[in-house]
């Protein structure tokens, strides 16, 4: 049997995932095709092509890609000009002989491996941007905003603006029992340059492992990655708990965080016989996606809500 799980906005991709899997392709194949068209879809703008920019207007995408069956990874972190940093986390897995790459030298890999650059920003994605820092500055201070000496203090106000942002993730298992996580996004609008969310931090955006399963998450990256939280639910199930009560328990260990910060998160997860879960802290938040050998169609499921008491929502 296959299976595939996708977060809310993985929809674009559920096709070409399941065609991947019905081909014979392997979890890795599935993962990376899943993501691939919504990192094009120039409409998602918290994935590649129209993400929304930087507090410099610039677009910085961060994947990451796990092989379930070695616990091999690839990932990268604050590339520009770039449409599809999944795949280029993936030869930076298979590739290269490490794990992590990031700005100026993952854009110089992703050229070493033959991807065409591209602009990411389109006409609507500028103008959100534009628009935040309208709230806060003159229009004739925008255009030289990278000339200023302190831009924390207008990164922290345009930081209030943010309620949720999104993430993408796909989880596969193949025919062969094989099971890969994947994570693609353009994290916070108007962050820091340089900023990374916990989508290419290995273990707290996503983790795999054949022996137990695999995870994802979406939400407030910084939680993600002070509570390890994907790597958490992995090694819940390997302690024995079932795949609903691992996210329950990692959702657990994020509550006083939430609580004290505020913000959201989400977690898609699989065990290892291809049974899938989602929670979120999202009230009535949109499905998640699920496709099967036997279903052959994507269909959507309902994540259980996760309740937190949080003073203010931020973003991914």
């Amino acid at each position: 049997m296959w299976i595939v799980v996708a977060s809310h906005n993985g929809e674009p991709g559920m096709a070409q995932a399941a065609k991947a899997l019905q081909a014979g392709g392997s979890a890795l194949d599935a993962v990376e095709q899943g993501i691939g068209p919504v990192e094009s879809n120039a409409w998602e703008d918290s994935v590649g092509l129209g993400s929304l920019p930087n507090v410099l207007g610039q677009v910085e995408l961060d994947a990451s890609i796990m092989d379930g069956r070695a616990l091999a990874a690839g990932a990268v972190g604050a590339l520009q000009g770039y449409e599809h940093p999944i795949s280029i986390a993936r030869l930076v897995m298979e590739r290269s002989p490490h794990v992590f790459l990031v700005g100026e030298g993952a854009r110089r890999f992703a050229h070493e491996m033959g991807f065409p650059r591209l602009d990411l920003c389109t006409p609507q994605s500028t103008q959100a941007w534009r628009q935040g820092l309208q709230r806060f500055l003159a229009e004739t201070e925008i255009g030289s905003v990278g000339e200023r000496e302190q831009l924390l203090p207008l990164v922290n106000n345009l930081q209030e603006m943010v309620r949720h942002h999104g993430t993408v993730n796909f989880l596969a298992l193949d025919s062969q029992g094989d099971i890969a996580s994947g994570v693609s996004t353009s994290g916070w609008p108007w962050k820091y340059p340089g900023r990374l969310g916990d989508s290419p931090v290995i273990g707290a955006g996503n983790y795999a492992d054949n022996r137990y399963g695999a995870a994802a998450c979406c939400g407030y990256g910084e939680l993600a990655i002070r509570a390890g939280t994907a790597r958490s639910v992995v090694l819940y199930m390997q302690m024995g708990l079932s795949v609903e009560d691992a996210c329950r328990k990692a959702m657990q260990d994020l509550q006083p965080l939430l609580a004290a910060q505020g913000g959201d998160m989400g977690i898609h997860a699989m065990d290892r016989s291809g049974h899938a879960f989602g929670i979120t802290t999202v009230a009535q938040a949109p499905g998640y996606w699920v496709v099967t050998e036997r279903s052959r169609a994507a269909e959507e499921r309902k994540y259980l809500h996760f309740p937190i008491q949080h003073p203010q929502s931020q973003g991914t």
